[in-house]
């Protein structure tokens, strides 16, 4: 694994946990990390169970006791290593978004269909019991045709106009702000469940136009003494309308400066039979309505999603036994190492990477030209 703060930790979780609920032909071995800081990824390495370190992730590439490379470091070093990692036969899991800019997605798509190596991508929240039951009832036709979906993901760690500049913040590190960090979320279950999108119009908005540079982050957390402000080059907060390839209207907004919302990842689906709602600070719960209920007793329930009949429910606890954001990670690389013993590429893979690459940047496009923008037109080429 490439980088061990936030997201390395949830994947080491992962990944150790992994054997305890599910029975899976192939099992992950914990090889070695990877950290340009010796001291940092040294103690990252003993605390959560690898067997070696890298001080350059070049080496990961080299070991032939390495089979999967994972990258979770930020979004402008993503092509480098999984091409790299591509070209070397060794199979991907990296973090969202893919990557900076379609042409870089467009590499790194090329690279593990030319080199034939298992991929995917980590859009975790699709791995909830919840989301997964959701997607089960609108695949049986229980909502009907649908006709909406509104989605908000909303934050507020950056309110404070003197939280530092963290590379979360910088355009070069990053490519966009919320739209890219947590919109990504919210269109990647919008296509997971409603269909892939035809069109998009959107704005965005800087609120904290300058910051403090950071002198230590981790994760989204930052301090900083520094008297040097730099500027911030990405949203701060985006808005856009999508109409759907079936036809379903979309409104979408992600924003960080949404105070009182600490992760505050919510949508709801409409169609012609019913209606879902979903939440994940409940992420255990699925509010499902439908119209054929008796007169008098229709409106939303309350479904618990932990019994058997949920998906991958069963590997966890009793019924009314909730898990946890850790266990949507845990789920996703149980699918992976399906994928890796089976040798296909379970989704989300790099093909749903480079979809959202284009819907990221048709919303971009339709910022700077104030109007709608079709999605196909930000293919680079034919997808091989």
């Amino acid at each position: 694994m490439v980088g061990y703060k936030f997201m390395g930790k949830a994947h080491s979780h992962a990944y150790r946990d992994l054997p305890f609920y599910f029975d899976c032909e192939t099992e992950p071995v914990l090889q070695a990390l990877a950290g340009r800081d010796e001291e940092g990824v040294k103690a990252a390495a003993e605390k959560m169970g690898w067997l070696s370190y890298e001080t350059d992730w070049r080496r990961l590439i080299e070991r032939d006791d390495i089979d999967l490379i994972d990258i979770v470091t930020p979004n402008n070093t993503h092509a480098e290593i999984a091409i790299a990692a591509a070209e070397a036969g060794k199979h991907i899991l990296c973090e969202k978004p893919l990557a900076l800019t379609m042409e870089q997605a467009q590499r790194m798509y090329n690279a593990v269909k030319k080199n034939n190596v298992i991929h995917m991508i980590c859009y975790n929240y699709r791995f909830s019991p919840a989301m997964q039951f959701a997607k089960k009832l609108i695949e049986e036709g229980r909502l009907g045709k649908i006709y909406h979906m509104r989605a908000t993901y909303l934050q507020d760690w950056i309110m404070d106009p003197k939280f530092p500049l963290v590379w979360r913040l910088t355009k070069e590190v990053t490519g966009s702000g919320a739209l890219g960090d947590i919109a990504a979320h919210s269109i990647d279950l919008a296509r997971y469940l409603v269909g892939e999108f035809d069109e998009v119009t959107g704005m965005m908005e800087t609120f904290i136009k300058e910051r403090p540079v950071a002198e230590v982050s981790g994760g989204l957390s930052a301090k900083s003494d520094s008297s040097v402000m730099k500027e911030v080059d990405v949203d701060d907060a985006s808005a856009f309308l999508v109409r759907f390839e079936n036809g379903a209207m979309g409104v979408f907004e992600a924003s960080r400066f949404a105070g009182g919302n600490r992760n505050g990842n919510r949508f709801e689906i409409n169609g012609s039979k019913g209606s879902i709602r979903w939440d994940m600070e409940s992420m255990n719960n699925l509010e499902v309505y439908f119209a054929d209920d008796e007169a008098g007793l229709q409106g939303y329930r309350n479904i618990t999603c932990t019994e058997e009949q949920h998906p991958f429910a069963d590997a966890y606890w009793p019924a009314g036994h909730i898990i946890g954001y850790e266990h949507t990670f845990i789920n996703l690389m149980t699918e992976l190492m399906k994928g890796l013993s089976e040798g296909y590429s379970p989704s989300p893979n790099f093909d749903d990477g480079i979809k959202n690459q284009e819907i990221l940047a048709a919303i971009e496009k339709s910022v700077e030209t104030r109007g709608w923008v079709k999605v196909e037109q930000m293919k680079l080429v034919e997808n091989v």
